[in-house]
């Protein structure tokens, strides 16, 4: 199994001011996704070990890490792909996303605010989503605690509420900094989710 790495940006890190600052790109993608990295290596190295050895209480304790640092490092790769400069930032007035927002939600506006309600609603640190159900056929508003990967639901889009990802640009405000992460969504990757997702599902 090849080890996690970085993934390459679309984009470079001072790209998304003023919705993010450079400051706040240059740490999050390059020393908190990187423990992500290095952490879900290393515990991936570490239950290797213990599955050679048999050892079933270590490939137990080692769980806690495989989950943490790679959620981290699946919901940060996810997170860098759904962003795009400013003008870039266009919803599609037609095709599969436009049609499924206005079924599921009615406008776009009103998805805003269910997802923005599941951030908010996020007690300590988390991830809001915007998902795909395979059960219901529908899209809708998710939300997830710590670095815990969407399960059960395709990830269209997925909003970081951890405090490294705004605190420096936005401090305690966190409507500032979703209305700002909204003006940067790149919703060609939203769409491109969405038409894999459903058609495989």
């Amino acid at each position: 199994m090849a080890p996690a790495q970085l993934p390459t940006l679309n984009y470079g890190l001072g790209d998304l001011v003023p919705a993010i600052s450079e400051e706040i790109m240059t740490l999050h993608y390059t020393k908190h996704h990187q423990a992500y990295v290095t952490g879900i290596n290393k515990a991936s190295e570490d239950l290797q070990s213990a599955v050679a050895q048999d050892d079933i209480k270590k490939q137990i304790a080692l769980q806690a890490a495989i989950k943490f640092n790679g959620g981290g490092h699946i919901n940060h790769s996810l997170f860098w792909e759904n962003l795009t400069p400013v003008a870039k930032s266009k919803f599609p007035e037609s095709g599969p996303l436009a049609d499924a927002v206005k079924s599921d939600f009615g406008s776009l506006d009103n998805l805003k605010k269910s997802i923005n309600a599941a951030a908010l609603g996020i007690q300590g640190s988390g991830w809001a989503w915007l998902a795909y159900n395979p059960t219901s056929k529908r899209i809708e508003a998710a939300s997830t605690p710590n670095q815990d990967p969407l399960l059960g639901l395709t990830p269209l889009l997925g909003i970081d509420l951890w405090e490294h990802a705004f605190y420096l640009d936005y401090k305690n405000v966190k409507q500032a900094y979703l209305d700002a992460i909204w003006t940067i969504i790149d919703w060609k990757t939203v769409e491109s989710r969405l038409t894999a997702g459903s058609a495989k599902l």
